[in-house]
């Protein structure tokens, strides 16, 4: 079965999570799928979030959901348990330790580097090797063994580049390289982020919600990206 809808906007990953889950699902490998953000309204936001980057936010996030539940069905049709994770979790679903810590309990992006999509770049977006940082997450946990895991990447790719630190608002990285040994905390300051984008948020386009947008749409790999070469990944149960 092709999951993907169009494998030019979309990917797909397999990821080996090994002991990575198992504090908070029982699971151990993750499907990972990715939507690529219109570069046309992301090229828009270099100066501050619009409501057609909030739109296409919402939309692609919606549309990732239904792409995981409709996977999900798949695996079920075939006696596979599983467990959907939607691209976002909803400010109303938010417990008092992510507001301390900034942290969820499933991160896509780290899945994503596991099934060999990218790696995490210095402002903390995972950088695709199809898309650059312009993509939205969802994923679908299992304990389903598939053919075709990646290979992890466990080092960032980002080298010398600085353009998304430098460009951040928030000033909430340092510079330093993402690796699979580093704490995030130690090149990346979440906190600052969060508080930026729902104040740039709120003055721009007027909605309380965590969204900036400005070092997504900077990243040379996400301007140079053009969605080609993609392959042709079907999973086979």
């Amino acid at each position: 079965m092709d999951l993907l809808p169009n494998r030019d906007e979309y990917f797909i990953g397999f990821a080996d999570m090994e002991q990575l889950l198992i504090k908070h699902y029982p699971f151990r490998y993750a499907v990972v799928v990715g939507a690529k953000l219109n570069d046309e309204i992301i090229n828009g936001i270099e100066q501050a979030p619009t409501m057609d980057y909030f739109n296409l936010y919402q939309k692609t996030n919606n549309d990732l959901n239904e792409l995981v539940l409709k996977i999900s069905n798949f695996l079920q049709t075939k006696g596979i348990e599983n467990q959907t994770v939607f691209a976002t979790v909803e400010d109303s679903e938010l417990d008092r330790d992510y507001l301390k810590t900034i942290r969820y309990k499933y991160s896509h992006k780290m899945a994503a580097t596991r099934a060999g999509i990218g790696w995490i770049g210095k402002t903390d977006l995972l950088v695709s090797e199809k898309f650059g940082p312009r993509c939205r997450l969802a994923s679908v946990l299992t304990n389903y063994q598939f053919e075709n895991l990646g290979k992890p990447i466990t080092e960032s790719q980002c080298g010398s580049c600085t353009i998304c630190v430098e460009k951040c608002p928030a000033q909430a990285a340092n510079g330093k390289l993402w690796n699979t040994e580093i704490d995030r905390d130690e090149f990346f300051n979440a906190g600052k982020c969060r508080s930026m984008c729902r104040k740039r948020a709120l003055e721009n386009i007027h909605i309380e919600i965590s969204l900036c947008g400005l070092c997504l749409s900077v990243c040379p790999k996400g301007k140079m990206s053009k969605g080609t070469n993609s392959q042709h990944l079907q999973t086979k149960l």
